[in-house]
């Protein structure tokens, strides 16, 4: 897949994850490592999610707007950690 399929892929595949998974704590750190696991399968490595820290609440938004589809915003902050 491209780099654009790639980050539509994992936006969606991260918000799904984050809503179907069952504890209250832990969600955003099972996550992240499940996004690294399929990033370093498709040769990226690791990625580094401080841009995700410092604007927590437009993370926080992007997942509510992913219960709508909307997954624009998350594929936003996914594509600027893959660009570093």
């Amino acid at each position: 897949m491209d780099k654009e399929e790639l980050i539509g892929y994992l936006a969606r595949c991260h918000i799904e994850f984050i809503l179907i998974h069952p504890f209250r704590e832990g969600n955003g750190r099972i996550s992240r490592l499940l996004m690294d696991s399929m990033c370093n399968k498709a040769g990226i490595g690791l990625l580094d999610y401080s841009l995700w820290d410092e604007h927590k609440e437009f993370y926080v938004k992007s997942i509510q707007a992913g219960v709508s589809h909307e997954y624009q915003h998350m594929e936003l902050l996914v594509r600027n950690i893959l660009d570093g």
